[in-house]
């Protein structure tokens, strides 16, 4: 079984170990900020982890990227512009969006390379790169000379 797979025996996922338990409760469904919060994927690889934020239609100058202590925060903002139509005499009768805003925390493990994170926003999906540090890597089997 991947580790990495939330169990039925309601014991916290690998990545929950390494990343925290998301500080906006994404779990919970009963919470209203859960139809706000993007799809995000975390995914660990040989060299440190990637975790994929699933957030079209915004402009990479819309997010920010916080660090603080092995606390990273993504957050995003964008007011929506008046549409033409609007702007052509016509008037909305109900309008309810008007801003897309979300913030997530995640907690990063001790093992990442902090000062080596960096982000890509293409295709609607943010991007951020979090390497782990040369001492955390796993290092291939090696053989041990015995000596006299």
């Amino acid at each position: 079984m991947n580790p990495l797979m939330r169990t039925n025996n309601n014991l916290p996922s690998l990545i929950e170990n390494f990343f925290g338990r998301d500080m906006n409760d994404f779990f919970n469904t009963n919470t209203p900020a859960m139809h706000n919060l993007p799809a995000v994927n975390v995914v660990e690889h040989q060299d440190g982890f990637r975790i994929e934020v699933a957030a079209p239609g915004l402009k990479k100058e819309d997010f920010k990227l916080n660090l603080n202590h092995n606390n990273l925060t993504i957050s995003a903002y964008q007011e929506n512009q008046k549409d033409e139509k609007e702007q052509n005499g016509e008037k909305y009768t109900r309008r309810e969006f008007s801003y897309s805003s979300f913030q997530r925390t995640f907690t990063l493990p001790t093992s990442v390379d902090a000062d080596n994170i960096h982000a890509s926003y293409t295709d609607g999906v943010l991007k951020i790169d979090v390497p782990k540090r040369e001492e955390a890597k796993v290092k291939p089997p090696r053989q041990i000379e015995i000596g006299g």
